[in-house]
């Protein structure tokens, strides 16, 4: 059979609509499809994980949990710029920033917004090449209603590893409570007035102890692979850290798995609550302080690429009152966690419970407590993978307590070199692969 030959303007029409075609679909790939909630993601989808490393995908590279309603701050921050200083774990190509609006009642307009590398860790100046306008559906403005989170679109800029990120907002109007993060052992800033795009410092007299607003930064990367949670309590926030340092227990970790060799490139989220508890959270609505059952949807499953999850929780609920002295319940709290991880097809490290002789709340009954809860981790009936910080950070003379190097002084949150250490007693080979999915 003879194929006769297509006109020469038809077959330039038709390699003309194929050209646009792949154009098409190369810029949906590569920049994203906007979303109603003002995320952008690649077609491959949020946070694929089937989609090869060198096609680059989007990476959790930085998180916390909002935790509350900020105190005596019912009116938000009318005519404010808020400067965020956050430190990222992995760096790429492209930026998009989280924010919330969980804690309030009312609708939060944010009139701009920008992201920029800091001149110099833990300062308000900006690099001046580095200052990026924020969009939201490609607009500079974005009203996020009450209980309501956005993704900002993607924004261009090339962040390194381990950078210290400025995240501002400003909100020209009242808008009700203030949803944030308590213990964020980095000082941020504010200033009166518009200043969402100095680059200078100068307008930033205000300090604060709070992440306000953001919740989380995601990068496009061809270098890592997806993103590790660690969900926990006080020791995880690190709250005995030295303010401003980056010495919490997962920045330790993010430390190794950027600079060692053999490592997994994962970026690391800290889900940290001081305070929390497995199965008791706040009386709100929604709680201050949810529960780690209640909020691992959100802080864990969640986040964005997530491929492995740390939980260290379960000694607020035997120190906190009502004290939780029945260890079974602890762990049956656990081991929900690790079935909805499961469902997903994520591998769960689960950490031991660490002494606190010399604690105020200590008795020799909760510690009975904390030991036979760990006895059923180590047995291994409650995670994948077991990283014991007890054995790791207790006083071989006396295991009762912690190692005094290793204690804050308070007997119960390390200090900085206590957290080092539980950093390295994760085997890092632990957070590769999957778990096999519960159907």
């Amino acid at each position: 059979m003879t194929v006769s030959p297509l006109p020469r303007r038809t077959a330039y029409a038709v390699l003309a609509a194929l050209a646009a075609v792949v154009i098409l679909v190369s810029t949906a790939i590569f920049v994203g499809v906007g979303k109603n909630d003002g995320t952008a993601e690649p077609a491959t989808g949020h946070g694929n994980e089937a989609a090869p490393a060198s096609a680059g995908t989007w990476v959790g590279t930085w998180a916390t949990s909002p935790t509350a309603a900020e105190p005596e701050r019912a009116n938000g921050f009318p005519r404010v710029s808020i400067r965020n200083v956050v430190r990222i774990s992995v760096g790429g190509e492209r930026i998009r920033i989280r924010l919330s609006n969980l804690y309030s009642s009312r609708p939060l307009t944010i009139s701009h917004a920008s992201v920029a590398l800091a001149a110099a860790p833990s300062d308000p100046a900006a690099d001046s090449d580095s200052m990026r306008r924020l969009r939201f559906d490609n607009r500079t403005s974005v009203t996020i209603p009450a209980g309501a989170h956005v993704i900002s679109d993607p924004a261009r800029l090339r962040v390194p590893d381990a950078s210290d990120l400025l995240v501002t907002t400003y909100s020209p109007n009242p808008s009700g409570a203030v949803t944030y993060h308590p213990h964020a052992r980095q000082i941020s800033y504010a200033a009166r007035g518009d200043h969402t795009e100095d680059t200078s410092g100068l307008a930033y007299t205000e300090q604060s102890p709070y992440w306000r607003y953001l919740t989380g930064v995601d990068v496009w990367t061809n270098k890592a692979r997806g993103s590790v949670v660690v969900l926990g309590d006080s020791i995880t926030d690190g709250i005995t850290s030295t303010m401003g340092a980056n010495h919490r227990w997962p920045d330790f970790l993010a430390e190794r798995l950027r600079t060692e060799r053999g490592a997994p490139r994962l970026g690391v989220l800290n889900q940290g609550i001081s305070g929390n508890r497995v199965l008791t959270g706040g009386n709100q609505t929604p709680p201050h302080n949810p529960s780690g059952l209640s909020r691992f949807d959100r802080d864990v499953l969640g986040q964005t690429g997530v491929r492995a999850v740390v939980i260290h929780l379960g000694v607020n609920d035997i120190l906190r009152l009502p004290h939780e002295t029945n260890p079974d319940r602890i762990v049956g709290g656990l081991r929900q966690m690790v079935e909805q991880a499961h469902a997903r097809g994520l591998r769960v490290v689960g950490g031991t419970l660490m002494p606190f002789y010399g604690h105020r709340g200590f008795t020799p009954e909760l510690n009975g407590v904390r030991q036979a809860v760990n006895d059923q981790i180590r047995a291994g009936e409650v995670f994948d993978e077991v990283v014991d910080f007890d054995a790791a950070l207790r006083d071989p003379a006396q295991p009762l307590r912690l190692l005094p190097q290793y204690d804050s002084g308070d007997h119960l949150h390390p200090s900085d070199e206590g957290y080092r250490a539980m950093a390295r007693a994760l085997n890092l080979q632990h957070l590769r692969g999957v778990a096999a999915a519960t159907l």
